[in-house]
């Protein structure tokens, strides 16, 4: 390989690095434990490639975990996929519906440190959506099979 050959190859690794580093530009407010607006969920988001995704790490049940379409546990299940930067501060991705089986567009976006606003949308229309108000979760940990205590958060 030639040195002009090995120059322009560094150069585009270096320009991918910085392309791959500034896609989760600004990922860190997002990332972290987040309760739902029913204060009945606890999601997960974190990096996922150069992109973030949500798990659902926490469930209110009383008798068995709850299911999914094809009947697996919902414990764990990635419902928040390929989430990427719009904007300075929106993000879009995708939303499982975990009874249909179905995804939705979504958008996620900060209102202040401890709150996260999600809008999934159809037909890639957001007014087309609504909108769940989730905020940041540090309460009692969930065990294995994902139950959680009610808080009052």
């Amino acid at each position: 390989m030639g040195a002009a050959t090995a120059s322009l190859a560094l150069i585009v690794s270096v320009s991918n690095g910085a392309k791959a580093a500034d896609s989760l530009n600004g990922a860190d407010g997002f990332v972290g434990q987040w309760l739902t607006q029913d204060k009945d969920g606890i999601f997960e988001i974190k990096p996922c490639g150069q992109a973030l995704c949500g798990w659902l790490v926490g469930l209110d049940y009383t008798d068995e975990v709850p299911r999914d379409f094809e009947g697996r546990s919902e414990c764990r299940l990635e419902m928040l996929t390929d989430f990427t930067p719009i904007d300075d501060r929106r993000w879009q991705g995708r939303i499982l519906d975990p009874r249909s089986g179905h995804s939705y567009q979504a958008r996620i976006w900060k209102d202040g440190p401890q709150v996260l606003k999600l809008r999934g949308f159809v037909l890639g229309v957001p007014l087309l959506g609504s909108t769940q108000k989730w905020t940041r979760y540090d309460g009692p940990a969930v065990d294995t099979e994902c139950h959680m205590v009610k808080t009052s958060q």
